[in-house]
């Protein structure tokens, strides 16, 4: 059974998707940008400052659905810039722990202002159901 994961502390969707969804013990996260979801402005100019706020609103996603960063196998990141993989990874050092998520970092294709977007495939204990 598929369950919808939606809450108040992360970004609305603009689209026909959800936040994450949830199937079984397994949980995926949609892509997430650095807006704030009170306001929905970017969070700052810099990809860190985006990084930070787009790894809060995953977490709050994780959260929803009883999990969290430790349960993340895998973070796929969008970079508006090669040149800005020193701030997203420290970022991922202030804001995750070891052992850290696998990762693949594509390049390039971001709405204007947007400089990093992140999704999340996490695995949980138990079936959440």
């Amino acid at each position: 059974m598929k369950t919808q994961i939606e809450t108040a502390l992360a970004p609305r969707p603009i689209g026909a998707y959800s936040q994450g969804v949830r199937i079984g013990n397994t949980i995926q996260v949609s892509g997430q940008v650095g807006l704030h979801p009170a306001t929905s402005s970017l969070a700052g100019e810099t990809t860190y400052g985006q990084a930070v706020q787009t790894l809060r609103n995953v977490r709050a996603i994780l959260q929803e659905a009883d999990a969290d960063f430790d349960d993340v196998l895998m973070l796929r990141v969008y970079l508006q810039s090669p040149g800005a993989f020193a701030e997203l990874n420290r970022a991922f050092e202030e804001t995750l722990s070891e052992p850290y998520p696998a990762r693949t970092t594509l390049y390039g294709g971001l709405p204007p202002g947007v400089l990093v977007e992140i999704d999340a495939l996490a695995v949980v204990s138990g079936t959440g159901e």
